[in-house]
């Protein structure tokens, strides 16, 4: 399989309690397929700048709104593959930007040895360096974590249904390495469904959120991790927004989405 390192869609997130889920996912099995993956787990190291620049500009919830993280499916070793990626947000259209290296080269830039890049994707290369020429000072600075389940219909490649359960975070020991281990965002969310699609849902699956009465949900996983548990301690939410900001925040929507 082709690896995918550009996306465009929508997300839509929706909270669910264990019962329901039980439920929601025997039923949605009859439309839907478990991927390969199965039950699998998530690590995303979120990068910002030591005043959390990038999440409070988010959390203003502006047209435009961009984040830098490196994801891990599963803890990984040295020889494993990892992803830089971009997550831009206009219009209410999501768009992600990857590019796979190997947690070794990771390493030595994080070491200070160069930006990491893909061969066989220039473009995507040249976007994210141009990000983290934007920003000052852009480092780990949470990592969070999830046990994922993915589900995909085959009728319709683009629509996409995911499971995140234990959704946890560390601000300490941002190394991918030492596992996924960490304290709760949102004990009272224990599953928290992700529908991923471009168009309108299929008939079927509105009639199963309807069926369990469920509802549209603003839960963005870095933000109440911030908000929540690093705000008080690291940057205010309520910090003013410095003026030179604005303009970085402006140019970076003129970036070229895709090549």
């Amino acid at each position: 399989m082709k690896l995918k390192r550009a996306f465009e869609r929508k997300e839509t997130k929706y909270q669910l309690t264990e019962a329901t889920f039980a439920k929601f996912k025997q039923e949605l099995a009859s439309y839907m397929t478990l991927d390969e993956f199965g039950l699998h787990t998530i690590l995303s190291l979120y990068f910002d700048t030591p005043d959390y620049r990038m999440i409070q500009a988010s959390m203003e919830k502006p047209r435009y709104k961009e984040k830098f993280r490196v994801r891990s499916y599963g803890v990984p070793k040295a020889s494993s593959t990892i992803f830089l990626e971009s997550k831009k947000k206009i219009n209410g259209i999501v768009y992600k930007r990857r590019i796979p290296v190997s947690y070794t080269d990771y390493e030595l830039w994080q070491q200070g040895g160069a930006f990491p890049e893909s061969p066989d994707a220039p473009q995507i290369n040249r976007e994210l360096q141009w990000l983290f020429a934007q920003y000052d000072r852009l480092a780990p600075r949470v990592l969070i974590a999830y046990d994922r389940m993915s589900y995909f219909y085959e009728e319709d490649s683009d629509f996409r249904v995911t499971f995140d359960q234990r959704i946890r975070y560390r601000a300490e020991e941002l190394d991918l390495t030492r596992g996924s281990q960490g304290s709760l965002v949102a004990p009272e969310v224990p599953v928290l469904m992700e529908v991923k699609a471009m168009g309108s849902y299929p008939l079927w699956f509105a009639q199963l959120l309807t069926k369990y009465g469920l509802h549209k949900a603003s839960f963005s996983k870095y933000a109440l991790t911030y908000r929540r548990h690093l705000a008080e301690t690291v940057a205010p939410v309520d910090r003013l927004r410095q003026p030179e900001y604005t303009k970085v925040h402006l140019v970076s929507a003129a970036l070229p989405i895709f090549s």
